[in-house]
């Protein structure tokens, strides 16, 4: 062991050009045209359908393409393994600040006190409920533990309780393709009912009755939420009625409730446009009623209190979104009343709907608000925060007759905190701080800077770093960003990073288009033929960390995942110079042949974000980015590519062609790692502690390229 790690370390001093030779995948040309364009992919072959990897008797190709990826786990073991001890380090501080026994802040609903456990040595939760009405035991609704029991993986959704208190319904995903079998239990008798629903997409809904229970079924070959079907307990499954059914393949399905329960919700959605339809919750053998018809460019959202529905909407040109008001069988958009109207300098996010207030998220600034309204005197106004950089969001309020409004509150200095706030007093109490053994608040230091991009726009970046760490630009830092699909990367706390910030390292979380941190026009200007933004963006930001002596191009790391691993790929593309290394999570790099392609899971519906090649001009658009189709000879910088054989939102061909396009073209040594989990999807292992090793890994990895000396 020591031979190796010595030949470990001369690798990174130089004595030592590379390691054993790294995998070379076969060579089999896939031609294909679009628009004249002719592209070779050579690695087409590696692609496998779900019928071939649940085969119990693999076919040739099976056997090849696992054999591959076995090949490139091992090669990265060559390199990783070494550092184990390293990891291991990693990993057990990354445990120790968590707290082994942890409980959530309880909440009420129905009668009921909610709570979820986890304790010491055990990566699952336990879910508890204890009567209010009576000085009862807590009740043990689900332990996840015992779920997990034998398995590599294990995914717990769909956990609803009956309106009559007697039921749980509960989902489990053993395979993390985000497909789950729902279960029934008998929470009086504690017993398992003889139920099942076989094969949903996770969400269910409880009629009134409770012995109806609406789900959610994907189509077996897209993975689109594409069907809901209302089951009567004890009946096949086969008979269910079929309630909804999605024809349109650029939809997604969505279920829930309204936020007085007096609704079921079955919610249409594209980028672009909703529709929403809704069946009184008591009603067991009516149909859905349509909210409002979807239209191109309106995008709208639901829920309802008191007998009055409230509508986000953007229409009529509210950008940032309104909230208008409206009945029951009368929700055509032309009889709305405008409740709050639209702002440019400011979004709403979302809403808390209480008999006496109305709560609305906001984001100004590139950071989220909290609004409190009064329903009787209309007077509002917002809650403050003690950071100057935050995130604070509507947390569990399942009781609408209370003075008391919960949220989250979280900074990269705050650990999540749950804050009970009294609305009519102004009063907070704070509920609970994550505990974090063995920080503190004081060694560390935030800030949010804003980095002028390449059209001028401000772009914020948060920073946080250890007490000491000196701008001398020598420092080692790690950037992270996602920036697609509106998705805002606000600020929070992460214990995991401490094991950086703790050795010296900076790390910084960039604000980048594609997001909706600045409002829905930060969203607008970084998709479709504006996507390129999202990559200059970072990139820019990269580069402002540099000349602002943050840290330099041979310190420098970044980090995204998905469609944030996508940014990673275009990003090096366009200036791998900037970066010592790069982390590329579940990365969405073959773009195009993804989007080319219906019959891959989750593409239809994304047209709208990224374009729909079908189109020239998006073709040509998104040939200019597409990581895959960009790999060209020249420098790239050190790499670790990481991917789960069973993902259902990027599948694990992407990287792993990737991986081997990059060997075939790339002109340096640097390092270029693929690890392929076999028995995880795209959230990657399952359980609290169990995740952290990947972490734990990806820390490794950097720290072994800016300290050729740590421990191995």
């Amino acid at each position: 062991m020591k031979n190796v790690a010595l030949g470990c370390l001369l690798v990174l001093l130089g004595a030592c050009s590379k390691l054993a030779t790294p995998p070379t995948a076969k060579m089999i040309p896939h031609e294909t045209e679009e628009f004249g364009t002719k592209r070779v992919d050579n690695y087409h072959w590696m692609r496998l359908s779900d019928e071939q990897k649940n085969s119990e008797t693999p076919d040739a190709q099976t056997q090849d393409v696992v054999a591959y990826l076995n090949e490139e786990n091992k090669f990265a073991g060559q390199y990783l393994d070494p550092h184990q001890k390293l990891q291991d380090s990693l990993y057990d501080e990354m445990v120790a600040r968590i707290a082994q026994d942890d409980e959530s802040v309880p909440y009420n609903a129905n009668g009921y006190e909610y709570t979820t456990k986890f304790e010491a040595g055990k990566d699952y939760p336990m879910y508890y409920r204890k009567a209010l009405a009576e000085a009862a035991e807590a009740e043990l609704l689900l332990d996840v533990n015992a779920l997990a029991e034998g398995q590599n993986y294990c995914g717990v959704g769909a956990i609803s309780v009956s309106p009559d208190n007697k039921k749980l319904a509960y989902g489990t995903d053993y395979v993390s393709r985000r497909i789950y079998n729902v279960y029934f239990k008998n929470l009086e008798t504690g017993e398992q009912i003889a139920d099942s629903l076989i094969g949903t997409a996770g969400p269910v809904a409880w009629a009134g009755d409770n012995e109806h229970i609406y789900y959610l079924m994907k189509d077996p070959q897209t993975l689109r939420n594409d069907k809901i079907y209302r089951h009567k307990l004890g009946a096949p499954q086969s008979e269910d009625k079929l309630m909804y059914h999605e024809k349109d393949e650029t939809f997604n399905l969505g279920l829930g409730k309204t936020s007085d329960q007096k609704y079921i919700v079955a919610g249409a959605m594209q980028t672009l446009s909703s529709e929403f339809h809704y069946i009184p919750t008591d009603d067991v053998t009516g149909e859905f009623i349509v909210f409002a018809p979807r239209e191109a460019d309106h995008e709208y959202e639901i829920d309802h209190m008191n007998g009055t529905f409230y509508v986000k909407t953007n229409r009529d040109g509210a950008q940032n979104y309104k909230l208008m008001t409206a009945k029951a069988g009368n929700t055509t958009p032309d009889k709305w009343k405008t409740l709050i109207p639209a702002r440019k300098d400011a979004m709403i996010e979302g809403i808390a709907l209480f008999n006496d207030y109305l709560v609305v998220n906001e984001r100004v600034d590139g950071l989220l608000s909290l609004r409190v309204i009064n329903e009787k005197d209309k007077k509002d106004y917002y809650i403050s925060f003690p950071d100057s950089s935050y995130t604070a969001y509507i947390g569990v309020n399942r009781e609408p007759d209370t003075d008391v409004l919960r949220y989250n509150y979280t900074s990269m200095l705050t650990p999540s905190s749950v804050i009970d706030f009294n609305m009519k007093t102004g009063e907070s109490d704070v509920k609970k701080v994550t505990d974090v053994p063995g920080y503190n608040r004081d060694d560390y230091e935030s800030e949010r800077i804003w980095a002028t991009v390449t059209d001028g726009t401000l772009v914020p970046i948060d920073v946080i770093y250890k007490k000491g760490f000196e701008k001398n630009g020598e420092a080692p830092f790690l950037l992270y960003a996602y920036g697609s699909y509106g998705n805002s990367m606000d600020p929070g706390f992460s214990s995991s990073i401490f094991s950086l910030l703790d050795r010296g390292y900076g790390y910084g979380l960039a604000h980048i288009r594609g997001g909706s941190e600045m409002g829905r026009q930060w969203y607008e200007d970084g998709k479709l033929l504006n996507k390129m933004n999202t990559f200059t963006d970072f990139n820019d930001c990269a580069q402002y960390l540099i000349d602002e002596d943050y840290t330099n191009s041979d310190n420098l790391f970044a980090k995204g995942g998905s469609a944030g691993g996508l940014l990673m790929g275009a990003c090096i593309n366009l200036q791998p110079e900037l970066y010592k290394g790069v982390i590329a999570n579940v990365p969405f790099v073959d773009v195009v042949s993804t989007m080319l392609d219906e019959t891959i899971p989750l593409t239809t519906f994304e047209w709208d974000e990224w374009g729909d090649p079908r189109k020239e001009e998006y073709y040509n658009y998104m040939l200019s980015y597409s990581p895959y189709d960009n790999v060209e000879a020249k420098d790239y910088p050190n790499m670790l590519v990481t991917t789960g054989y069973w993902d259902s939102q990027v599948q694990y061909w992407e990287p792993a062609k990737w991986v081997a396009k990059l060997r075939e073209h790339k002109t340096d040594d640097n390092l270029l790692l693929f690890k392929c989990d076999m028995e995880s999807g795209h959230g990657g292992a399952s359980g609290r502690f169990n995740r952290l090793k990947q972490t734990a890994m990806e820390f490794a990895f950097i720290i072994s390229l800016t300290e050729p000396n740590s421990e191995s």
